[in-house]
């Protein structure tokens, strides 16, 4: 029976955790033979000790980015005899001895240094890649924009070694929560009349001080008195530059920052919204603008990095770095009924082209193939 280690780590984060959440629940569904062992803090016990019998939570309450990590985790699994260890993230530790592969979500941390807390985190994010991408058996990453960054900035990665895989959905957010739900959520956040939407991570490749900018564009403009703007992040401390470019812009009173919603929430808040805008900078998948064209809601997004590869035909594209574009993109749905159910009809197509189901049956297949068992061949799934 093989022994595989996944770093669970991150189980609670967005983003990332995301991606180890559904990893994890669908390899319960279709591998009950292998052992399964989960790094996590001891929080995240209870729920990872209950996904199955062969999942066996491994605590390591070792922090990110930190040396302790490059030293417990791989004494922990030299010890459990894993023949297999799956990183999810780029920091692969250091003294990891056995097979590996690695998901690297994106190279942000290459494309805008600037973002960083210093130079010392830029050197630590290109040699943490480099070092996974040289160790590693397979490199995973979510587009083939990613893919393309990955090999321009690490030209020594052989090709048919990193593998696009791309995200899907939570099924949380795909349940539709119905109208009880739905109205209960507008009363208790006071929701009254039409919203642009955004959710995601508070970060400064988010481009939310444009957005913002942008929104104060379309309030001046006639038929828009009544648009207010939701901002869902992770992290409400960060809201004090967003504050500021609210005051900029005219519109305190029209701007609403709700922080962390829980998933039903999300789906719900996702469904009443007249328009999702996500003017990223980057992005090496974009789940949000994908979730928001599941749940019925007409998209605004990016016209660079991965964006136009995963929304497709089914979202109005715009420059991020032009504010007028940005609020032009907005007003047109919001004033087109015609386009807005054009784009409502073509992002639930698109949505339900992407399969965690699939994607997982595709890693789970590698991790056979690096550990030598036989596998059946099929297609990788491709983005849509």
């Amino acid at each position: 029976m093989a022994r595989i280690a996944i770093d669970a780590r991150k189980w609670r984060d967005y983003g990332i955790g995301t991606y180890v959440r559904n990893l994890v629940r669908h390899l319960a569904r279709i591998d009950t033979e292998t052992t399964y062992f989960l790094v996590c803090g001891s929080a995240d016990v209870p729920t990872l000790q209950d996904l199955a019998g062969n999942f066996v939570p491994v605590v390591d309450e070792s922090a990110g980015y930190r040396l302790s990590e490059h030293v417990s985790i791989p004494w922990k699994l030299r010890k459990l005899g894993v023949e297999l260890l799956h990183e999810p993230h780029y920091v692969l530790p250091l003294l990891t001895s056995g097979r590996s592969v690695v998901t690297i979500h994106d190279c942000i941390h290459l494309l805008f240094p600037q973002y960083l807390p210093n130079a010392a985190a830029l050197s630590y994010a290109r040699f943490m890649m480099g070092h996974a991408i040289r160790k590693s058996a397979v490199v995973f990453t979510v587009s083939e924009a990613s893919r393309q960054d990955i090999l321009r900035f690490y030209p020594e990665a052989r090709e048919e070694r990193v593998q696009v895989v791309p995200n899907a959905i939570d099924p949380v957010l795909l349940a539709n929560p119905g109208e009880e739900e739905i109205e209960r959520i507008r009363e208790r956040y006071l929701i009254r009349g039409r919203f642009v939407l955004y959710a995601g991570n508070i970060k400064p490749h988010k481009n939310l001080e444009r957005l913002i900018a942008a929104f104060g564009l379309l309030k001046q403009r006639a038929g828009m008195e009544d648009v207010k703007l939701l901002i869902i992040g992770d992290d409400s401390h960060k809201y004090a530059s967003l504050r500021r470019a609210v005051d900029a812009a005219g519109v305190r009173q029209d701007v609403r920052f709700f922080g962390f919603v829980p998933d039903q929430t999300l789906a719900a808040l996702y469904r009443l919204a007249s328009v999702f805008a996500f003017p990223s900078l980057y992005e090496g998948f974009g789940l949000p603008p994908l979730e928001a064209m599941a749940c019925g809601a007409p998209v605004v997004t990016s016209r660079i990095s991965s964006l136009p590869e995963v929304v497709g035909d089914a979202a109005v594209l715009v420059d991020p770095y032009d504010t007028e574009a940005i609020a032009d993109g907005i007003v047109r749905v919001l004033e087109d009924d015609t386009l807005r159910m054009e784009l409502i009809e073509r992002g639930h197509r698109r949505a339900h082209a992407f399969s965690w189901e699939r994607s997982v049956k595709q890693i789970h297949d590698t991790y056979l193939k690096v550990l030598g068992v036989p596998v059946a061949a099929v297609a990788a799934p491709r983005l849509p």
